[in-house]
């Protein structure tokens, strides 16, 4: 029950969900990827139309032809420094394995520190406790106020912001997750345990509610398909349940074992001791 033995079985639980949502996300989210990049790539070719199309019919810009079709033609030579097919395959798969392990290790350590003081929940309880707690508070609750956006979507010169109203919902939906466990756990011998999780329940969810009210709204969307864009982010939706699913049952089938021999333990300990 150390928490090295819970940080090798979130590792390696986290590797394989992370290969779970690499399928996924290349089944579900690639798609979609592809034509917002399509549409992408289609509207700026019909903007540089339009500019070439107005530079060759005005006077002025008649001396910048020759420059300006040499400039061209060598940036539509320049290759990208990874294709799209790494991307979407060994990439993504990269990325997602990465990902998994990190967030395994880390919801293993939390679950072998929860371990006790989740009032009397048993060591597997505490571990889906912990899983649920960090699936809702770290990508559900964000996800729905500030969804995934394909590429295509979203002015550039906004990236800093939105990326910092991204970070700062996420951390105030972390600390309140976890302000609202701490304060259920010490309050369950006062109250039924029903009561525990329906008022931590609808603490989180008041704090979230104004919080959303409180952070800007992102909307970026411009003419961009709004089926496509539905999609994307259903399947980027799938994707982050997926890992956080295959984590915190692999996890809680992982730690099984280990509460079973830490009990076995514990009673050969007891037993001897009243000989």
């Amino acid at each position: 029950m150390s928490p090295r033995a819970f940080l090798v079985r979130g590792l390696l639980i986290g590797l394989l969900a992370g290969v779970a949502t690499f399928v996924v996300a290349y089944v579900a989210g690639e798609p979609h990827v592809q034509t917002a990049i399509e549409l992408e790539e289609s509207g700026a070719a019909t903007s540089a139309t339009s500019t070439v199309t107005t530079t060759s019919t005005d006077p002025r810009h008649h001396h910048d032809t020759t420059s300006g079709e040499e400039t061209g033609d060598h940036s539509h030579g320049e290759e990208a420094v990874v294709s799209r097919h790494d991307q979407r395959t060994w990439g993504l798969l990269t990325g997602t394995v990465t990902v998994g392990a990190a967030l395994g290790g880390i919801v293993a350590l939390i679950a072998a520190g929860a371990v006790g003081r989740l009032g009397r929940l048993t060591v597997p309880q505490s571990t889906a406790t912990v899983a649920v707690v960090g699936f809702l508070a770290f990508g559900l609750v964000p996800f729905l106020k500030y969804p995934a956006t394909p590429p295509a979507v979203g002015r550039a010169d906004t990236i800093g912001a939105r990326t910092g109203d991204y970070f700062g919902f996420l951390l105030v939906s972390v600390v309140a997750a976890v302000v609202v466990v701490v304060v259920a756990a010490r309050v369950w011998e006062r109250v039924s345990a029903f009561w525990a999780v329906v008022g931590a329940a609808a603490a989180y969810g008041v704090v979230m509610l104004v919080a959303g009210q409180v952070f800007p709204t992102v909307n970026e969307i411009g003419d961009f398909p709004a089926d496509t864009l539905w999609y994307f982010r259903r399947a980027s939706l799938l994707t982050l349940a997926t890992l956080w699913t295959v984590i915190g049952v692999g996890l809680v089938g992982a730690v099984r074992p280990l509460a079973a021999a830490a009990a076995e333990q514990t009673a050969r300990r007891e037993l001897a001791a009243s000989l």
